[in-house]
C-alpha cells in the first residue's frame, strides 16, 4: 500500500532530518515574528488608541471572506485569478505540509487512498501556481499596468516563490523516478517530470543525489521568505489580513469618525503622524500596492494631484522614518511629504470607490478628511471654498441667499405646498440647497411637487427653517459648522408633525440616515425609494410609457454609501423605458466630481473632468437617448458636460422626476 515516507532520500549521516528542519523553520518563525512585533509594536506606540476588539464572529466573517476567499479581488477577471492562483496554491502547499507533520508524528493516515488523492491534489495546486505565476509575469513584464508598483523587489519575490513551488515539485518527481510507486498516476505532473528524469539515463544514485540537494535549495528558500516577510513585498500577507480583521463595524460607511481627542478630551486636528490612529498608520503597511484605488478615483483621472494609493504609501513612507528611529521622529508633519500635500488632500471627491474597490479594506476618506480638519483650522482652503463656507455659516446654504428665499420655487404652487413646521404631514421634504437655491433647478424642484401632487401625497416643506444638511460641510473638515447646521436643522424638524422625511438629495439622504443624532427613530427615504413604493402601491400609475433607451448614473451617496442601485432602476423601467448599463455602474459608477466639497471650491489644472468622461462613456452606448441622474447636483454637473464634450444634441440629461412626470 503506498504511503507517505517523510524525508525520503535524506542520508542518515545528516542525523535527524527533523532537527534539521524543525531547527531552520524554528529560527525563521522566530525572526519573523520578532521583525513583525517590533515593526507592529510601533503602530501601537505611536499612533492614537483605537479600541477594535468588538464584534468577534463579524471580524472572522470578514477574515475569511476578505482574506481567504478574496472576493474583493476577484471583483477584477485577471488580477484576481492571477492573485487567486498564487494564494491558494500557498494555502493549500500550507496545509499540505501541515498534514504530512501530523502524519509523521500523531496519527499516520496518509497511506492508500487517502495518499494518492493527497499527491494529486498537491500536483493540481502546482498547475495552478504556475498558471498564476505565468500571469503575474506576463503582466508585471509585458503589459505592464500603470497603476502598478515596480522595483526588483517584486522581481525577486515572484523568484523565490517559484523557485519555493519547482523545489518542492522536482524533489517529488526524482523520488518518483527512483521508485516508481504504484500509485505514480495519481502524481501526473510529478510523474511527468520523473518520465523526463529517467529519460536522461542517470542512475538511481545520481535522482537521490540530486533530490537532496534541490530538497536543501527548496527548504533554505522557504525559511528565507519567511524571515523576510516583514521587511519585504509580502508585508501584506501579514498584514493585509490584520487590516481586514480589525476594520471598522460600529459605523456604515456614510458616516465619518468624529474629531478625535487626546487624553485631555480635546481636539485632536491631525497633522503629524503620532496624531493617526495606529489603525491608519495599519493601512499604510497593509497596503497592497495593486492600484485598484488609483484606477477607479476620479480625481486622478482627471489629472488632479491625488493619487489614493500613494496617498497611503506616504503614510507608510513617514512610519518607515520613525520607526529608523525607534518611533521618536514622530513630529514630521504629514503635509511635508509630496503624496500627502494640501493640493492631494483638497482633490478628493469622498466618492468612496477607493475603499469599495481596496482588496484589504483599507480606508483613505477618515484618513483625509481627518487632515481636512487641521488644514481648516489653520485656514488653508481656497478662497471659493471659504466663500461657500462663509454663507454656510451666515445664511444656512451656501448660494448666500437670505432663508426667506429658500422656497422661491414653491411661488404660485397650486395647490400650495404646506409649511411642515406649521402643520402636520406624512411625508417632510427636505429639499436640499442646490434644489431650493439653484435657477436651473427650480422647475425640476417644481415638476418633482407636481409629482407628489399627482401621486396624492401629504407632504410638506419647512421653508426659512431648512438649513443645508451639512453632508459635504463636514467631509471638507469643518466639524463645528456641521455640528451647527445639525443643531439648527434638529430644532426645525422638532417642530414638525411628521411621519417620514423624503429628499431628492443624496448627500442630504446620507447625513440624515447616517449622521443625525436624531433622539427618535426615523423613517427616511431617497425620492426614487418612494417613488419605487408609491408605483407598487398603485398610487402612481403611467399613461404614456416613454419609449426611450436610457442609462442611469448611480450618484456615490445614494450608490456605494446606501446600497440603493434597485430602486431608481425599477422606476426607470416602470416608465417603459429600456435601461442601457454603462460598464460603470452601481458601485463601479464614475463619480462626477462635485462630491466632498469640490463643488465649492476652484476647479484648478484639469486633464478632463469626471463628468465629462462619465457622458463620453455614456455616449458611446448605442442607441441610448436619455442619461437619467437622481441628485439635483448631478443634474448641474451633466448638463454642463454634454456641452463641453459636444454630446449635447444626441444625449438629453434627465432627472427621474421627468422621467416619472412624462410618463404619467
Amino acid at each position: 500500500m503506498p504511503e507517505h515516507i517523510e524525508y525520503w532520500g535524506i542520508p542518515d549521516q545528516w542525523g535527524s532530518p527533523n532537527i534539521l528542519v524543525y531547527t531552520v523553520m524554528f529560527l525563521a518563525g522566530a525572526i519573523l515574528i520578532l521583525r513583525f512585533f517590533l515593526r507592529a509594536r510601533l503602530w501601537w506606540k505611536i499612533g492614537r488608541p483605537e479600541p477594535r476588539w468588538n464584534k468577534l464572529h463579524i471580524r472572522l466573517y470578514n477574515l475569511i471572506k476578505y482574506a481567504i476567499v478574496q472576493t474583493r479581488v476577484l471583483r477584477q477577471n485577471y488580477p484576481g485569478i492571477m492573485h487567486i492562483a498564487l494564494a491558494w496554491s500557498f494555502f493549500i502547499f500550507f496545509l499540505g505540509t501541515a498534514l504530512a507533520t501530523i502524519n509523521t508524528h500523531f496519527i499516520h493516515f496518509l497511506k492508500g487512498n487517502v495518499f494518492s488523492f493527497y499527491k494529486l491534489t498537491l500536483d493540481l495546486f502546482t498547475v495552478v501556481f504556475i498558471v498564476g505565476a505565468v500571469l503575474a509575469i506576463y503582466r508585471r513584464y509585458v503589459t505592464k499596468p500603470d497603476r502598478l508598483t515596480y522595483g526588483p523587489q517584486f522581481t525577486w519575490t515572484l523568484i523565490l516563490l517559484i523557485i519555493i513551488v519547482l523545489g518542492g515539485i522536482t524533489t517529488e518527481s526524482l523520488r518518483l523516478a527512483v521508485e516508481q510507486p504504484v500509485n505514480i498516476a495519481w502524481s501526473p505532473i510529478g510523474g511527468l517530470l520523473a518520465q523526463g528524469f529517467l529519460a536522461t539515463g542517470a542512475s538511481a544514485t545520481a535522482l537521490t543525489n540530486l533530490h537532496l540537494w534541490v530538497w536543501l535549495v527548496h527548504l533554505l528558500t522557504a525559511a528565507f521568505t519567511i524571515i523576510t516577510l516583514p521587511v519585504g513585498s509580502l508585508l501584506h500577507v501579514l498584514t493585509g489580513p490584520m487590516n481586514i480583521f480589525f476594520t471598522e463595524l460600529d459605523r456604515p460607511i456614510g458616516q465619518l469618525s468624529p474629531t478625535p481627542t487626546d487624553r485631555e478630551n480635546q481636539p485632536v486636528y491631525v497633522s503629524k503622524l503620532n496624531e493617526l490612529s495606529w489603525k491608519q498608520i495599519l493601512n499604510g503597511d497593509a497596503c497592497t500596492e495593486c492600484g485598484r484605488c488609483q484606477d477607479v478615483c476620479p480625481a486622478f483621472a482627471a489629472g488632479y494631484p491625488l493619487n489614493p494609493k500613494e496617498l497611503i504609501l506616504g503614510i507608510r513612507e513617514i512610519f518607515e522614518s520613525s520607526k529608523s528611529s525607534n518611533g521618536k521622529s514622530v513630529d514630521q508633519s504629514l503635509l511635508e511629504n509630496s503624496k500627502l500635500s494640501k493640493e492631494v488632500l483638497w482633490s478628493c471627491t469622498t466618492c468612496a470607490a477607493c475603499i469599495t474597490e481596496c482588496p484589504v479594506l483599507v480606508d483613505h476618506i477618515d484618513t483625509i478628511v481627518e487632515i481636512r480638519r487641521h488644514l481648516v483650522i489653520e485656514g488653508q482652503i481656497d478662497s471659493e471654498l471659504q466663500d461657500a463656507l462663509t454663507n454656510l455659516g451666515r445664511y444656512g446654504n451656501s448660494f448666500g441667499q437670505s432663508p426667506r428665499k429658500r422656497a422661491k420655487w414653491t411661488e404660485g404652487f397650486e395647490p400650495p405646498i404646506k409649511d411642515a413646521t406649521r402643520e402636520p404631514v406624512e411625508y417632510l421634504w427636505f429639499v436640499g440647497d442646490y434644489a431650493s437655491y439653484n435657477p436651473a433647478l427650480a422647475e425640476m424642484t417644481a415638476k418633482t411637487a407636481k409629482v407628489f401632487n399627482q401621486a396624492g401625497l401629504d407632504f410638506g416643506v419647512m421653508y426659512k427653517g431648512e438649513n443645508h444638511a451639512g453632508n459635504d460641510v463636514r467631509r471638507v473638515g469643518e466639524e463645528g459648522l456641521f455640528e451647527m447646521l445639525v443643531e439648527k436643522n434638529l430644532s426645525a424638524l422638532q417642530r414638525c408633525n411628521y411621519q417620514t422625511i423624503v429628499t431628492t438629495d443624496p448627500h442630504t439622504y446620507n447625513t440624515l440616515l447616517n449622521e443625525y443624532p436624531f433622539s427618535e427613530p426615523q423613517n427616511i427615504l431617497h425620492y426614487s425609494q418612494l417613488l419605487a413604493k408609491l408605483i407598487k402601491d398603485g398610487k402612481l400609475q403611467f399613461s404614456n410609457p416613454q419609449n426611450y433607451q436610457v442609462t442611469y448614473h448611480d450618484p456615490c451617496y445614494l450608490g456605494r454609501y446606501n446600497g440603493i442601485y434597485d430602486d431608481p432602476r425599477f422606476v426607470i423601467k416602470a416608465t417603459g423605458c429600456e435601461l442601457v448599463e454603462m460598464p460603470r455602474n452601481k458601485d463601479l459608477a464614475l463619480c462626477c466630481g462635485a462630491g466632498g466639497g469640490r463643488i465649492w471650491m476652484e476647479e484648478g489644472k484639469v486633464q478632463e473632468r469626471p463628468s465629462e468622461s462619465r457622458i463620453r462613456e455614456a455616449a458611446e452606448l448605442a442607441g441610448v437617448q436619455q442619461f437619467i441622474v437622481s441628485c439635483p447636483k448631478d443634474i448641474t454637473m451633466y448638463k454642463d458636460a454634454v456641452k463641453t464634450t459636444g454630446h449635447e444634441a444626441d444625449l438629453v440629461v434627465k432627472d427621474l422626476i421627468e422621467l416619472v412626470l412624462e410618463a404619467l
